[in-house]
């Protein structure tokens, strides 16, 4: 029976028990401290929110010392839906000011000859030059299109498949040959003739032919192409282009260099066509935009900038700008044009931009985009709508302190009934909310200006003097508005504004951003030692009690133990003395 457990197994006594009273009693001291380690965790985690809750204050406060604050500006238009747009920088000059725009700016063309093309390719001798190419691979400016059009009242088809032998030769089929119809390979145009006035088109045509062959009425019974019908190929290499101009001075290779407004661009005529050239020149440093226009047959160039600027465009290797037309000799210059503008009746300023700054009026910090000739007043005001949001993030946060606080601090009494919060018992953080209040709405007379307080700004607590409010926003709109440097001076002056008085109170309380703790962290760490301190205690204590319950145990052991071994002597000299 040795190392029997089951307690009153023999002897009837539940010393199990016993032994578990026993030990409850014993352990009243760890549940005590575990009591008292639940009340330092719920005031640790009521203060660790607490300091979240000021830092989110000193931060608010902190950015009400930033001077952006109030020196932000609007710039509007007297003008309802105007399309000028206007800013105004920081610290602007708060005024109205008159903008007589009488010129707008333009940007300088540089426009290279035309027919840089060669003519349609033909045949023979005027009058019966034949063109044999098929309208769907004609070089004009304008590609046919399949249908129908009209001369005299006459339908006559077209076919992309058709030569403009086939079709002009149907012209005068279709009118009896009252209309002939002839290319002049010499002047590069269709030449329509009959003896009585030629009618062309109608409203049922389908076919484009007459508006790319460059034809239209006049009246009379001669109507000759308005200008040459050949013109360049675009996608085509430059060798193949059909350029009227053939090419020198490049490398033997194709390779050539021209250069425009200074910036140089290197070329291949055997690998780039037009259109790789004019991607080139407007990737380049060059400062203009390039496009071929396919009606004139003729490249040209515009400033990327406005004003009166020129254009300087040369050949450096090869002769390509002057097989475009492009060289001094054969570009045309339209000149840009600045922008005239006078500032509220003045003198007539000039800007080679319609973007109109500083540097063309004058006026710091204010920049005015135009787009018509046309007057308008541009007013530049405070831009209140910052620092007012800056303002009542700080009231929200400051309030969201002050009802933590005292929610967390409250005695409340019920008749005979005292009911306590978290942080009751703490008297520093009731401190801290009355310290708040008091900095709150303090008077600041070390600061010049207007402003000294919160009630300066329209400012005040609420009914039960706990949290802010704003109870004149006029008062405060008002100060925003016209008192900026005021308002900049009692929230940001370094030594004695409003955010470094109460900075000094953050610094105490949560510490700063070098690593400084304040009291209520220290609180917090002091709760935290208690609780490991508390620990350490508790698994000593428990230790102990479990060696007690061991040795209780043990001793309930050998009592059973001792009285089984009684037992059976008895039962064995009861039965000696029954047989003898």
């Amino acid at each position: 029976m040795a190392g029997l457990k089951l307690s009153g197994l023999l002897s009837g006594f539940d010393w199990q028990s016993v032994v578990d009273q026993l030990m409850t009693i014993q352990a009243t001291p760890v549940t005590r401290m575990e009591n008292e380690q639940a009340r330092n965790s719920q005031k640790a985690s009521a203060l660790t929110t607490l300091d979240t809750k000021l830092t989110a204050l000193q931060t608010s406060s902190n950015a009400l010392k930033d001077t952006s604050l109030y020196s932000k500006r609007t710039a509007s238009s007297s003008v309802s839906g105007s399309t000028w747009s206007a800013t105004a920088a920081d610290a602007t000059v708060a005024s109205s000011y008159k903008i007589d725009v009488t010129q707008l700016a333009t940007a300088a063309l540089w426009n290279g000859g035309s027919n840089i093309g060669k003519t349609l390719d033909s045949t023979g001798t005027y009058p019966n030059a034949s063109v044999t190419t098929l309208m769907s691979s004609l070089p004009t400016g304008v590609p046919v299109t399949a249908g129908s059009f009209t001369v005299n009242g006459k339908r006559i088809d077209v076919s992309l498949t058709d030569s403009l032998d086939t079709v002009l030769g149907n012209i005068e089929t279709a009118t009896g040959g009252t209309v002939t119809a002839n290319y002049n390979e010499t002047t590069d145009k269709i030449e329509l003739r009959s003896s009585s006035a030629i009618v062309l088109g109608s409203g049922a045509d389908s076919s484009n032919f007459l508006q790319a062959m460059r034809l239209a009425n006049n009246g009379t019974q001669s109507i000759d192409s308005s200008s040459n019908l050949g013109t360049a190929t675009a996608s085509a290499t430059l060798e193949n282009a059909r350029l009227n101009v053939p090419f020198s001075g490049q490398d033997t290779d194709g390779s050539g260099t021209f250069k425009i407004n200074g910036a140089s661009i290197d070329y291949n005529t055997k690998t780039d066509s037009l259109n790789s050239i004019i991607s080139k020149i407007n990737s380049s440093s060059a400062g203009v935009v390039a496009a071929y226009d396919s009606v004139n047959d003729r490249v040209v160039l515009s400033n990327k900038s406005t004003g009166d600027v020129g254009f300087s465009v040369e050949d450096v290797k090869g002769n390509l700008m002057g097989a475009l037309k492009l060289s001094n000799s054969t570009g045309t210059l339209v000149a840009g044009k600045n922008a005239l503008f006078s500032i509220n009746d003045g003198g007539t300023l000039t800007s080679m931009s319609n973007t109109l700054d500083a540097s063309a009026h004058g006026i710091a910090g204010l920049t005015v985009s135009v787009n018509s000739e046309s007057k308008e007043i541009i007013t530049v005001a405070s831009d209140s709508a910052a620092a007012k949001s800056a303002i009542n993030d700080f009231i929200s946060k400051y309030n969201d302190v002050q009802s933590y606080i005292d929610t967390q601090t409250k005695i409340t009494t019920t008749g005979s009934k005292v009911t306590t919060s978290v942080l009751s018992s703490n008297q520093e953080v009731v401190r801290w909310g009355s310290t708040l209040r008091s900095l709150a709405f303090g008077t600041l007379n070390s600061v010049s200006g207007t402003i000294k307080n919160l009630d300066s700004l329209g400012i005040g607590f609420t009914s039960d003097s706990s949290t802010l409010q704003i109870t004149n926003s006029t008062k405060l709109d008002a100060a925003l508005k016209t008192s900026t440097s005021d308002v900049a001076e009692f929230f940001s002056n370094s030594t004695s504004g409003f955010a470094k008085t109460l900075n000094t109170f953050f610094t105490s309380t949560v510490g700063n951003e070098y690593g400084t703790k304040g009291n209520l962290d220290r609180q917090i760490d002091s709760l935290t030692k208690a609780n490991t301190s508390l620990d350490e205690q508790i698994a000593a204590l428990e230790s102990q009690l479990e060696q007690k319950r061991a040795i209780l145990e043990a001793s309930f052991q050998a009592m059973e133990t001792a009285q089984s071994k009684t037992s059976s002597a008895l039962a064995q000299l009861s039965k000696i003395s029954s047989s003898s």
